[in-house]
């Protein structure tokens, strides 16, 4: 199984304005959703254009490639794969060209399909040959192949044998399509501006940037169909659940802070938690000190709420990745070494309350703990903005196979031995979902109650 958390944007103007230079503005601001490859495809009405390229999007285009990105609609994506090889194979948009079967149109997904392999062995054995190791070319092999010569009715009968999570953009000539599960794993947002164009994004963020008003999500199981009439066309083409499960750590961690994810400011989610955090198992100490930049909002709010002064005490550089998704762990507590330096003057001698998103291997954790020591921290608590993570995500976040999941093999009280600090609290499901609006979210990475059952699930990723 391809697990992939990405970013798509999707555009169409009221007019004939070329929107390259928009598309890559809104993938800007999703580049934190996927850093290996970008891509974009627009259309003039009569044909659709398509650059797609490894690296992020100010590598992959420039003035000369996106003037021959035509057209007033298109879309667009950022990718980040944890398994798989890491080609342009692999980079969205896929392309279908027309024939005589299915018209010309190309396609981007954000997300994780749970019944991938089955998909793909079907596919498989009626001949059709695969280009790309993604689980979403097997969306347009189903478009393509769908015994419904209308091209809409074949989109919804493709979706409808999809199980998992995804958001779809489809763009053909002149139509933008913009689909989303029954249970509305992953966030998808749209909007408008002035001149009565449209956006559609996995964030607000991007919406916001190219200055367009949001006007909610694309609901749970919705298809909306954007054209150039100035409307949009919404059809239910799943059925409806009677509790969704939105993607708890699209709040936590993975989004940007100055989203609005399911009608959430992600920014002050995070800053709750903190607050939370500090009422649910007080320590006194001098100093609280955020691990940049996952846990700078829960600090804000665990210093305010318990009066305890925040410093930066740990600095990040930003020229290196994420440690929790390299190969082994030396690198990873190398990668550690780089990406994370303390300030050892500001830590000598106090009592510090270290504040993370989440704790996943606990390798990387426990090296940054050992700095802090070295550094002559007097005393080392810890305070975690998500649940102990005991098991593998098959929607679309990268944890993974649940033997190297700290949570799932040691107890909070082993833990924090392991991690050698003075007290460890984690923020507790109820807390936590006592911050949502509602609580329709899923937790199965803390709980293991997987809201879709998975195919051939054995205590591991699926590779």
């Amino acid at each position: 199984m391809k697990k992939e958390e990405c970013g798509i944007v999707g555009i169409l103007c009221q007019d004939d304005r070329n929107i390259s230079y928009q598309l890559t503005f809104g993938l800007f601001a999703l580049q934190h959703r996927g850093e290996e490859a970008a891509g974009i495809a627009t259309s003039d009405g009569n044909n659709i254009f398509l650059h797609k390229d490894k690296g992020h999007v100010d590598k992959v285009f420039n003035s000369d490639n996106l003037k021959l990105l035509k057209g007033p609609l298109g879309i667009g994506h950022v990718r980040y794969s944890v398994t798989g090889a890491s080609n342009l194979e692999n980079a969205h948009p896929f392309l279908h060209i027309g024939c005589s079967k299915r018209e010309t149109f190309a396609i981007v997904h954000n997300g994780n399909l749970t019944n991938s392999k089955a998909l793909k062995e079907k596919l498989l054995a009626q001949g059709i040959q695969y280009k790309s190791t993604s689980d979403s070319e097997s969306i347009l092999h189903l478009i393509v192949n769908s015994q419904k010569s209308n091209f809409e009715d074949a989109i919804i009968d493709a979706v409808s044998q999809l199980e998992g999570a995804f958001c779809l953009l489809i763009l053909t000539k002149n139509k933008i399509f913009a689909i989303r599960d029954k249970n509305g794993f992953r966030p998808l947002v749209y909007g408008k501006n002035k001149y009565d164009d449209f956006m559609v994004a996995s964030e607000s963020t991007s919406l916001s940037l190219s200055k367009f008003s949001c006007l909610g999500q694309v609901k749970a199981g919705t298809m909306l169909i954007f054209q150039q009439d100035k409307k949009v066309v919404e059809k239910k083409i799943l059925p409806k659940l009677k509790k969704q499960s939105r993607c708890i750590f699209e709040l936590i961690y993975f989004s940007k802070p100055d989203s609005v994810v399911f009608d959430e400011s992600v920014y002050l989610f995070r800053k709750k938690i903190g607050e939370k955090l500090s009422q649910q198992n007080p320590v006194d100490a001098d100093m609280v000190l955020p691990i940049p930049d996952s846990g700078v909002h829960l600090a804000i709010g665990y210093s305010q709420k318990s009066g305890i002064p925040i410093e930066m005490g740990m600095i990040r550089n930003h020229y290196v990745g994420r440690s929790f998704i390299q190969p082994d762990q030396k690198t990873r507590r190398n990668f550690v070494k780089i990406k994370l330096s303390p300030v050892a003057e500001l830590i000598e001698g106090k009592k510090i309350i270290i504040v993370d998103d989440s704790i996943v291997r606990g390798t990387t954790t426990r090296e940054k703990i050992r700095r802090f020591r070295k550094c002559g921290a007097k005393e080392v608590h810890m305070r975690v903005g998500a649940p102990p993570i005991k098991h593998a995500c098959f929607y679309g976040i990268d944890f993974p196979d649940e033997k190297q999941l700290i949570a799932n093999r040691m107890k909070v009280e082993e833990i924090r031995q392991f991690l050698k600090l003075d007290s460890l609290d984690f923020i507790t499901i109820d807390n936590l979902l006592t911050i949502t609006k509602d609580r329709e979210f899923c937790d199965a990475c803390f709980t293991g109650n997987y809201p879709i059952k998975v195919e051939n699930y054995s205590k591991k990723i699926l590779e």
